[in-house]
């Protein structure tokens, strides 16, 4: 049996700091809750750590300044930042601080569940849980993300890792949102320029795969991202 993933979270609002930690561990998460950021230092200084979940705008100690101090204890485990800012600049700060990933405030519960076990299955350091869905029912088409296959009747198509990993991202965020910067990040590693055309691609592809299913579409979300509409 293996030991569950174990998160620090730092959140001084002490209302979503709760909902999170309860969010979290009813998805068999191990969940300490800090809400200042000193406080969340000194707690992962002394205990093992799987995980951690950091708010930028924090009391006594920032969000930034706790990921640094992380880093000079241990350079691999992932960090994401809440942060109720959209400037470009906290973002890069982040990412050059050695962040996996942020998520603008307010944000839903499942989004950041998305985040967590896609940073963690890129890191090796998951093992996802049984209630996690990996096959999807879209229209005419059953997607089986395990299998790489996407099947229509007796028709099966091998989908590429890429492909696969993308459209699995799509089926999570169905009828939503999925954040362009976030997907590269994701899947890429990186959300340079040139992934970002190699990710174009992939999109494309995917619609042509769907295509017999006119109901299914993928479309542009202008400066967000993509949207796969589906019953």
């Amino acid at each position: 049996m293996t030991s569950k993933t174990r998160i620090l979270l730092a959140e001084d609002d002490p209302n979503l700091g709760t909902l999170l930690q309860e969010y979290l561990e009813a998805k068999d998460f191990d969940t300490v809750l800090c809400t200042d950021g000193d406080k969340a230092f000194k707690t992962f200084s002394k205990h093992q750590f799987d995980f951690v979940i950091l708010d930028v705008m924090m009391p006594v100690k920032d969000g930034f300044t706790v990921a640094k101090d992380i880093r000079t204890i241990n350079k691999k485990i992932p960090i994401i930042f809440l942060t109720a800012k959209s400037m470009k600049e906290d973002t890069l700060k982040g990412f050059s601080l050695g962040a996996d990933d942020y998520i603008t405030k307010p944000f839903s519960m499942e989004e950041l569940l998305v985040r967590v076990n896609a940073i963690l299955r890129r890191t090796d350091n998951f093992q996802s849980p049984e209630e996690e869905v990996h096959t999807f029912d879209l229209g005419i088409f059953h997607f089986d993300y395990d299998r790489q296959i996407l099947k229509n009747g007796d028709s099966e198509t091998k989908l590429t890792t890429k492909e696969n990993e993308l459209l699995y991202l799509l089926c999570l965020n169905k009828n939503g949102v999925l954040e362009r910067n976030y997907a590269l990040n994701a899947i890429w590693g990186d959300d340079n320029y040139f992934n970002g055309r190699s990710m174009d691609v992939y999109i494309a592809k995917l619609r042509k795969h769907l295509r017999p299913d006119s109901n299914l579409e993928i479309i542009n979300i202008h400066g967000k991202g993509f949207k796969l509409l589906a019953n």
